[in-house]
């Protein structure tokens, strides 16, 4: 998991923002220091050619919503991952396919693939297709904050922020997501601690 940026970095992100306002060039450090976190992230729900048009999709939609930014909402790392978990809910109706799919190959067949990547990231049974139905099963509110905090490496904070939901909501929705796949999984924990 990423860690979170310490209060320095906090600070100098929405210094970077304001700044951009008169400055437009300046919102490029912000691009720099987050690309990699949200390009993993989309990848990771969307696959790396989607990812790669979509992260820049993701940071346009920043840049041109920069003025919209309230630092008291939260810090500019979580602002950018609700951004980039909005451009997710467009294609979802795409990774619900991927999915599906993927419940049906085994994961050394899908080895060249995106899929792969994601399975085998979740979890060492990534070749089993109830992790993937389990997954599928999960409400989007609760698949979201799960892909957040696996593949994003937010905590539930962050999370929060980037969904504009509560931090109890989020505790409640991995708590289920974790009920659900555990039972998907036969009493097993598919990611570790979280």
């Amino acid at each position: 998991m990423t860690a979170p940026p310490d209060a320095g970095d906090v600070m100098e992100d929405v210094t970077v923002v304001e700044q951009s306002l008169d400055d437009p060039e300046r919102f490029a450090l912000l691009y720099d220091r987050y690309f990699t976190q949200i390009y993993r992230y989309l990848a990771a729900r969307l696959g790396g050619e989607q990812a790669d048009d979509l992260v820049a999709d993701a940071f346009l939609l920043a840049f041109n919503g920069r003025h919209g930014f309230d630092p008291q909402r939260g810090t500019v790392r979580s602002w950018l991952f609700g951004i980039a978990t909005n451009v997710v809910a467009r294609h979802r109706r795409g990774e619900g396919r991927r999915l599906n799919a993927l419940s049906k190959v085994p994961a050394e067949d899908s080895a060249d693939g995106h899929e792969d990547r994601v399975t085998s990231q979740l979890a060492a049974q990534a070749s089993r297709p109830e992790l993937v139905r389990g997954l599928k099963g999960l409400a989007k509110g609760d698949r979201d904050v799960v892909f957040l905090l696996v593949f994003g490496g937010l905590g539930y904070e962050e999370i929060a922020t980037a969904l504009d939901i509560p931090v109890g909501t989020v505790g409640s929705r991995i708590n289920r997501a974790r009920r659900k796949l555990r039972k998907a999984l036969g009493d097993v924990n598919p990611i570790g601690e979280w």
